[in-house]
């Protein structure tokens, strides 16, 4: 077997930041350390981040006061109002939302400001989603080309007029951004669509489509629960290649070492050593 490493994989600049702020706030001791639920999405980096004594709660279950605690706001961000909360609560906000989140956030808030509708792209639920959602309250969520066609046909029946806008999820493909877009656009023209996609996850989707070229099989690493990670593996479904999503080493399926030259990439949340250890397991078994 031969082994091909994506030429993009692994923790995006957002991600690494936020890790490495959290590990220098447990460094310094002096308290309890929070983040505001899990930090990343994934279950490796998340243990040697609790081992560390970093511990994910929720808002509800922070304490009444955090006095002599910090509390760290993850990557994808929070709404103004858990700000506003966790201030009140008292004790140390670390706020190491990825600066490309807060550049959306702002922009939200901008076009809240200005009176434009906003359609927010992406997972409904996902919590970056959720916290720019938290900056214009009177947003739209679609995450499908189904949804803006049946919101954006609402919106016109009701203020044919209204100003539109469109900021997407920065882990969503440029093509799904595109065709939801072209969908708004068709009642709103003038609809402003900001450009709001990390480069890190079109850079990965395209060291994919590169990579899947050189391969006969692909693994994508990362959590499960990471929506950049989801995205990868259904690309690599879509290039017609067998593919395997793994979160670590051990989930390694028997049937991949049947194969002759497999591809290996991994989600903007996924740790390095994780990478390295699943490259490691690949590569030895040619010994």
């Amino acid at each position: 077997m031969i082994v091909i490493r994506s030429k993009v994989c692994g923790y995006c600049g957002g991600v690494r930041r936020a890790v490495d702020m959290a590990l220098r706030v447990a460094a310094e001791g002096g308290g309890p350390v929070y983040s505001l639920g899990p930090l990343i999405h994934n279950p490796a980096a998340l243990r040697v981040l609790s081992a560390k004594g970093v511990q994910p709660l929720s808002v509800g279950e922070l304490p009444d006061r955090m006095d002599g605690a910090s509390v760290i706001v993850r990557a994808h961000g929070v709404p103004p109002e858990t700000l506003r909360l966790l201030e009140l609560k008292g004790g140390r906000v670390v706020d190491a939302t990825c600066p490309r989140v807060k550049s959306s956030q702002k922009e939200a808030a901008d076009f809240f400001a200005k009176g434009f509708v906003l359609f927010l792209v992406g997972e409904r639920t996902h919590a970056e989603i959720v916290g720019i959602a938290g900056y214009a309250p009177s947003g739209i969520i679609v995450a499908s080309t189904e949804d803006a066609r049946t919101e954006a046909e609402r919106l016109k029946a009701a203020r044919p007029d209204a100003k539109v806008a469109l900021i997407a999820q920065t882990t969503i493909s440029a093509q799904e951004y595109g065709a939801i877009a072209e969908e708004i656009i068709r009642f709103f023209p003038d609809a402003t669509v900001s450009r709001t996609i990390c480069p890190a996850t079109a850079d990965r989707l395209a060291a994919l489509q590169d990579l899947a070229a050189e391969c006969d099989a692909l693994v994508i690493v990362g959590g499960r629960d990471s929506a950049n990670t989801r995205r990868l593996h259904t690309l690599a479904v879509q290039l017609g290649k067998p593919a395997w999503h793994i979160e670590e080493v051990g989930e390694l399926p028997e049937e991949l070492f049947g194969y002759e030259r497999v591809g290996l990439t991994a989600g903007a949340s996924t740790p390095d050593e994780v990478v390295d250890a699943v490259e490691a397991a690949l590569t030895d078994s040619m010994r």
